[in-house]
């Protein structure tokens, strides 16, 4: 009876080291899940960086094709004026 419940004590001990070291080791479940979790971060910031890429594509096209355009940038980013054109600011108070 004694050496049954010594042999239970043993195998749970190995049960539960084998555990833990598949827990905690350095290749273990917990740098698995971290490693995920940064996979997926940086899979969200391809996705970002491509959408940001894909407006800017749309921007290029739109200046390449479009006068208008053009001249929309131009006085809106860069405050430029045609020739003998005023401008006037209205403020809010």
């Amino acid at each position: 009876m004694k050496n049954k419940l010594l042999i239970r004590i043993f195998f749970l001990a190995l049960l539960l080291s084998a555990l833990a070291f598949l827990v905690f080791n350095e290749n273990g479940i917990l740098k698995y899940a971290k490693l995920k979790n940064e996979i997926s971060n940086l899979e969200n910031e391809i996705n970002k960086a491509e959408e940001k890429l894909k407006q800017l594509q749309t921007e290029i096209d739109s200046l390449q094709k479009s006068d208008f355009k053009i001249e929309q940038v131009a006085r809106e980013k860069y405050n430029m004026l045609k020739p003998n054109e005023k401008v006037f600011k209205v403020e809010e108070n």
